[in-house]
Order: structure tokens, then sequence, then C-alpha cells
């Protein structure tokens, strides 16, 4: 059923050790990438879009990320910070986001470029390109919505922005101004996300829409905010804030919409679930009407990521508060849209939920389907260890799991049995 060729990286993992078999994240998952198989839980990384929502649910913290830390990344001779826009509101009584920037030379970082800054150029490009593209034009800024695009929704590939995300910008214009003002190489240079969610880490092995990523590593925000909310109580180091008000909102849901300025026909949303539904309906043609459609799979924006330490709903609170008195932008291009920010590699569609096998070989497996989905319950119930019960008939027809495991069709046979048995 998993035919991709090439194996992927992903930062969402499962430690079997605490899995206790309930079906909560197979019932939850967007895509289907989780199976129960013997009492424990497994994902089809294939499959798998590392949107975090199996590690917001699983009741028993078998679902983490895997992140390095700060400390993997010191053999660089000068490390950049690149503070996403979700990292600021993480904490109380900011005056501004100076402070926060001032923690992070004190934790170790030589310089930082950051990332809202960069979001004020996509913003500006995206004003540019939006109407040189079918509409509505998809964000490209969260990596797991695009990725769910690319193994469900082919058909709207053509559709979706192609302009690098924030962070992949940041690290390239962060690695440019080095090497042009020092006698820094490329290559002793480290750039690193502070991120606050794991589609961020596993974008920087698996880059949307370019060959390789300028981003050499990825740190937490629930990891570094320990040792950066200490490090700000010493605030002796000048460092400026380089972005505005569109660069900072970027953070939370409808944020990248409202940097549009120029186009007011859009929809933001939010939650991998209501994404998922958004672009059905993209798919099936209702939403034509639309200039721009802001996608991100977690609730609330990135301050609701699963890596983060505040809660959504506050973080967007502070949020608001911080940019009151920032100037709109401080960040606009000069001119066209440089090729730094333009993708150097198509999406592809990846086949993940097609069957194996030659074109007589699909149809006959997914006529088998059929034939075994017409002698299901239809419970959608999970308790095969399958999602769904299509899954379930995939599942069987390709192989992966027995035809015996339907609880409910082995009820009903056992209620037979039982009533021949009992008649006079």
């Amino acid at each position: 059923m998993d035919n991709t060729n090439k194996k992927l990286t992903h930062s969402v993992t499962l430690d079997s050790d605490k899995c206790k078999g309930c079906i909560n994240c197979i019932k939850r998952c967007p895509t289907e990438a989780i199976r129960v198989k013997n009492g424990k839980a497994y994902i089809l990384e294939g499959r798998c879009i590392d949107c975090g929502v199996c590690i917001k649910i699983c009741p028993h913290h078998a679902k983490k990320a895997v992140c390095p830390t700060l400390d993997d990344y010191r053999h660089f001779k000068h490390l950049v910070a690149l503070p996403a826009p979700a990292l600021y509101p993480q904490f109380n009584n900011l005056e501004s986001i100076e402070q926060v920037l001032q923690g992070l030379r004190g934790v170790g970082f030589d310089s930082i470029f950051e990332v809202a800054r960069a979001a004020e150029l996509v913003s500006d490009a995206t004003r540019k390109l939006i109407d040189q593209m079918p509409k509505p034009v998809i964000s490209s800024a969260c990596p797991a919505a695009v990725r769910l695009i690319k193994v469900k929704f082919p058909q709207l590939i053509d559709h979706v922005l192609p302009l690098v995300s924030p962070m992949e910008l940041a690290a390239r214009l962060a690695k440019a101004e080095l090497i042009a003002t020092t006698d820094l190489k490329e290559e002793d240079i480290g750039c690193i996300f502070i991120s606050p969610c794991p589609a961020k880490i596993t974008a920087v092995e698996n880059p949307v829409g370019s060959k390789k990523s300028a981003v050499d590593g990825v740190v937490a925000i629930k990891d570094i905010y320990p040792a950066l909310l200490q490090s700000m109580k010493n605030p002796d180091l000048d460092t400026s804030e380089t972005c505005g008000r569109i660069g900072m909102y970027w953070a939370a849901s409808g944020g990248e919409c409202e940097g549009l300025i120029t186009h007011d026909c859009y929809l933001a949303c939010d939650g991998i679930e209501e994404v998922l539904s958004v672009l059905n309906d993209i798919e099936d043609g209702k939403f034509d009407h639309l200039d721009f459609v802001e996608l991100n799979a977690c609730n609330g924006g990135c301050v609701g990521g699963v890596l983060t330490v505040e809660n959504p709903y506050i973080a967007r609170s502070k949020m608001k508060r911080l940019r009151k008195y920032m100037p709109v932008t401080r960040n606009r291009l000069e001119n066209s849209i440089p090729q730094e920010m333009l993708w150097d590699k198509h999406l592809e569609y990846v086949p993940v939920f097609e069957m194996k096998g030659n074109r007589m070989e699909k149809f006959k497996a997914y006529a088998e389907i059929e034939e075994m989905l017409a002698t299901l319950p239809g419970l959608d119930c999970g308790s095969c260890g399958s999602p769904t019960c299509r899954s379930y008939a995939e599942d069987v027809v390709g192989g992966h799991t027995p035809p015996d495991k339907c609880v409910v069709r082995m009820q009903e046979k056992m209620e037979k049995i039982l009533a021949t048995l009992l008649k006079p």
C-alpha cells in the first residue's frame, strides 16, 4: 500500500515501550499513517507528514519529536539564531522582543537573523506573485500542509506558492550577509532555527521546494526555553529588533493573510483536520473566488505548535501587545523577486495511497477492496488496528494485515455459531 521508494526522514517518532495500543492516534491522524498491531502502534513513514497531532493526543506520551540540542551545533565557528516569530510570545512581561534577542546572545549565539524579517520579504513577494497564479493561491509556509498536498491533493500542487519559507530565506540571507561582511566561509556558519513544531525539523532534511536547505539545524522552543529565560535576566547585550508588525504576526493564524495588504479576498485556516477539510473543498472548486489560502497545521498557527510552552490563545494575546507599537513593516523588496526566494525544485506527487502493481493489478486490488468493504460494518471503530473500515480493507488486500481482525464480524460469526449450537 505504501509504495514510496525513498525513505523519508521524520522528526515524529514512537516510543513503543510507552505505547499501550490504544487507538487515539490512529483515529486522529490526517493521513492514516498509524496502525496498531500486536498491541503496539507503528507509523507508516511514507504517509507521515509530521504534523504532530499524535504527539498532542497520545495519553501515554508514546509519540515524541526528536530534536537536537544547541550543544550539537557548537562545532560551528559562528552560530546564527533564527528565532521563529512564535518564540517571542512564549514569555511573560516582555516590554519588547529585544529582550529575547539579547537572551539568545546570552545562551551562545554569535548573531541573530529574525525569521520575522524574512517573513516580511515573503509577504512582499507574495503580493507580486499572487495575480500570476491559478486561484486560489495556497501558502507554502507550513511544511506539514504542503506535504499533505503532495500525498493527497496532487491536483492542487500548481496552486502552491513557489516561494521558500521564511525559515529557509532567513538562513540564506544570514549566510550571505556574514560572508559579505566577515572572513567567515559558508561551512563556518551554522544557522539554527528555533522551532515551534516538528514539521520544521523534517523540512531541513527534506526541504519544500529546495534541493538542499540552508538551515543547519533546529532546536525546539521548549528545549531552549529554560536557558533562554535565565539568560534574559541579564540583558547586557546590544541587539535590536529588525521586523515589523507583519513579520511578527506570522506566528498566528491569519498573519500571513494580513501581510497581503493589497488583497483582501483570502481564507486563513488552522488545525490539521480543518486544513484537510479546506483542501477537499478547494479541490471541489468551492473556493475559486478566493485569491489566497493560508494553511496552518497547528491550531492557532505556529503559536500552537507542539514544541512551544505557552497556551496558544495566551501567546496570541501577548503577541498582539508586543506588536502594538511596531511599524507595519521594516523589510521590503527593492525590485523584482530575487532568485534565492524562489523554489529550485518543483513539488512532486507522492502516491503513498495507491496500491502497488501495474494498472490491471491496481484495478483488481481496488475491486477486492470494494468487495470486502461490502462485508464490513462501516463503523470505523478502529478496533482492528486500522483507522477506518476502508483502510482495513486496503491493509488486508495489500497483505499488511490478516482478514480476521474485524471485531464486529468476529462477534457476528460467534453469535451465529452460538445460535446454531443452542437451536433445539
